[in-house]
């Protein structure tokens, strides 16, 4: 019953916006009660935020299901995969909350804990299906530009097909991260290794100096004051 509520409320939202969905349509839609629904979800807010944020979860298992079987190096089929999550029906239902919490402090208090939890399951989702190392300087701004783009694309969807552009654009953003990952990670062992050279040198050059200390030690306690007489 609960999952038959979430559906519905996604379904109105993409179809009827959030002006048009009213708990009283969900409930007709789901074929549920009006004390049912109350049971469940007791406000509007926390039925349509619970229906995204639960839907948003299943598709990113989805999404990240089908990272996995994608070539370590194939960037291009992963961001193909991000611009899927943007441009779908959770993605809209998403966005009508958004705009409607701007102005509605009781929408906005249930809303935005819900999208601050899945921006950053979006996040490391993302990190996960392009093979990114954070641990890179620049690699974590690299792949939240990254998301930030994809999300820009999903909102120019919302005015109409543009599936060419966006296809160019993502062509264009592989070949970015292609370079840049590869080249900051090659950038960041180089200069690991150089470190690691400079750590070797420093312990030798300490090694030798503390063998020089104990030979001049030793060479002073063998010398003998000339007796008298």
């Amino acid at each position: 019953m609960r999952l038959r509520l979430m559906d519905a409320a996604i379904e109105c939202l993409v179809e009827l916006g959030y002006a048009g969905t009213s708990t009283t349509v969900v409930s007709e839609r789901a074929g549920v009660s009006r004390g049912a629904q109350l049971h469940h979800f007791p406000s509007k807010a926390a039925l349509l935020a619970g229906a995204v944020d639960h839907l948003t979860q299943v598709r990113m298992d989805e999404l990240l299901s089908r990272a996995d079987e994608v070539a370590s190096a194939d960037r291009r089929t992963v961001l193909e995969i991000l611009a899927g999550h943007f441009t779908s029906d959770v993605f809209s239902a998403a966005l009508e909350l958004w705009v409607a919490a701007r102005t509605d402090p009781e929408l906005r208090a249930v809303v935005e804990p819900v999208e601050l939890r899945i921006g950053r399951q979006t996040h490391e989702m993302a990190v996960v299906a392009l093979r990114a190392d954070e641990s890179i300087p620049g690699t974590r701004e690299l792949v939240q530009a990254t998301l930030d783009m994809v999300r820009g694309l999903g909102l120019a969807s919302a005015f109409g097909d543009d599936a060419r552009r966006r296809s160019v654009v993502l062509d264009r953003w592989a070949e970015v991260l292609d370079n840049e990952l590869v080249s900051r990670r090659a950038a960041s062992s180089a200069s690991g290794a150089r470190s690691a050279g400079k750590s070797s040198s420093a312990d030798s050059a300490s090694l030798a100096s503390s063998a020089r200390s104990a030979s001049g030690a030793r060479s002073a306690a063998t010398v003998r004051p000339k007796g008298r007489g």
